[in-house]
């Protein structure tokens, strides 16, 4: 939930307000976690975060770090093909370029248009390529899997995008590939290749490595979570 500067965004005032013993670390992926313990009785749990974060619309790739692009390419439960996935990654990248990528994503919104609430975020790759639907995680996971069946490092980006100054009810998520020394965007969803309005939150391998929430607790009863993100122009 906590964007850092880069260069293609600069946060200023960030707040989390949450209830409980607080900690801040660092993860192996670089991103910013927030943990709080709660050991007293509770009935509900508020938890906000809210801030400025200033974007460098010059900016055309994607984010650029210290992170080995080879931890990237990494297989997980999420991000995995079946045949039907190989041969449709194999079809669009005769050669593995920046314009072919491209192509594969436009091919895959028409192959699986965003559907909203389509999926879950427990569908794998494999699950929503066979449903032919999906959201920007169904998309961002799918691409993913072909590339690295590709041979090329790909990842997962969660943050935010403000797009004709309208407040979002959900969370962002795109996916990022190594070319030619250099991360590159794609954001399947909105055929977008270059960092727009979008705000880096946190990557990884896939949306589990960059769940916005999680948590454990001991006893009670069942439990419901409620989330409500507004981007907005400053």
């Amino acid at each position: 939930m906590t964007p850092q500067s880069n260069l293609h965004q600069q946060v200023t005032g960030w707040q989390i307000s949450i209830p409980g013993e607080k900690q801040y670390k660092k993860d192996a992926f670089n991103n910013i976690w927030l943990t709080s313990s709660q050991t007293e009785p509770y009935q509900q749990m508020l938890i906000m975060a809210q801030g400025i974060v200033e974007i460098n619309t010059d900016n055309q790739l994607g984010l650029q770090d210290a992170l080995a692009p080879a931890v990237f390419l990494q297989p997980t439960t999420a991000t995995l093909c079946n045949d039907e996935m190989i041969a449709f990654a194999e079809y669009y990248l005769p050669q593995k370029s920046w314009s072919n990528f491209q192509k594969l994503a436009e091919a895959l919104l028409q192959y699986m248009p965003y559907i909203t609430a389509s999926t879950t975020v427990t569908h794998t790759a494999i699950a929503s390529f066979s449903a032919q639907q999906g959201v920007c995680q169904d998309h961002s996971h799918v691409l993913i899997a072909m590339a690295k069946v590709m041979g090329i490092p790909a990842r997962y980006v969660s943050g935010y995008l403000y797009v004709n100054n309208q407040s979002h009810l959900a969370s962002h998520a795109w996916a990022e590939v190594y070319l030619e020394g250099r991360w590159h965007m794609i954001d399947v969803s909105n055929q977008l290749f270059s960092p727009q309005s979008h705000v880096y939150v946190a990557v990884g391998r896939d949306y589990w490595d960059v769940a916005p929430v999680r948590g454990i607790r001991e006893k009670g009863g069942s439990e419901t979570m409620y989330s409500i993100v507004q981007v907005l122009a400053c």
